[in-house]
């Protein structure tokens, strides 16, 4: 099986890349970064603090994260069984997402069901440390970044798209934010693999990256 990590901060492009090259090269793709922002949704609407580690731990017993697929490919996430695709979009899951991923506990749960999807089927999973962590025998690993400027207008302009009532300044600050907590937590921090390609985004089209990143492939002979 072949197995693509793409790991990078928030607002990177990762999901919006990874899932066009899993389109184009008929991948599986697996957002690990929905899986948190489940998590992260369900502690919200449990009125849990995320930064209440014992708290959240207790309520791992009641969740269950799903993917399904459709026919079209897209990634639906399940918790519970009810489809929250959306729900976990919303900009404030994001830091609770931030929160509950330095738990070892949250990371732990869902660790098997990151590897056994990888071990069955030719993957693309992003994440923050998807090459150092869940799946550090990948035969190609990219870290994707971009200035917060860029990565804030990106994100401004998706959730304009979406109806949502935000601010630059609002999301910059958000991002600025997560970007600290992801770099200094203890665990899985969002760095680099030793064997990872640094990919710079910041002025790159979706079609640009995937182009790229398809020529990493064919250099290694794997697609």
């Amino acid at each position: 099986m072949i197995n693509i990590a793409i790991d990078g901060p928030s607002g990177a492009g990762k999901s919006t890349v990874a899932k066009a090259l899993a389109r184009e090269l008929s991948f599986i793709y697996v957002d690990t970064g929905a899986m948190y922002r489940s998590i992260g949704l369900h502690t919200r609407r449990a009125g849990v603090d995320p930064a209440d580690k014992e708290a959240v731990i207790a309520l791992l017993p009641e969740i269950a994260v799903t993917l399904s697929y459709g026919e079209d490919g897209a990634q639906h996430v399940l918790l519970n069984g009810e489809d929250v695709s959306f729900a976990i979009r919303e900009n404030e899951i994001s830091l609770y997402a931030s929160a509950v991923s330095k738990i070892p506990e949250v990371r732990t749960f869902l660790l098997a069901l990151q590897r056994d999807m990888a071990k069955a089927n030719n993957v693309i999973m992003d994440g923050r440390d998807i090459g150092t962590v869940i799946l550090p025998d990948a035969q190609l690993k990219i870290f994707m970044f971009a200035s917060p400027e860029a990565r804030a207008k990106r994100r401004y302009l998706e959730l304009l798209e979406k109806g949502q009532d935000v601010t630059l300044e609002q999301i910059l600050a958000e991002i600025e934010a997560r970007d600290e907590q992801d770099r200094t937590r203890e665990v899985a921090p969002a760095v680099p693999a030793e064997d990872a390609v640094m990919l710079d985004n910041s002025d790159m089209t979706i079609e640009e990256n995937v182009a790229y990143i398809r020529s990493l492939l064919e250099e290694r002979g794997l697609h």
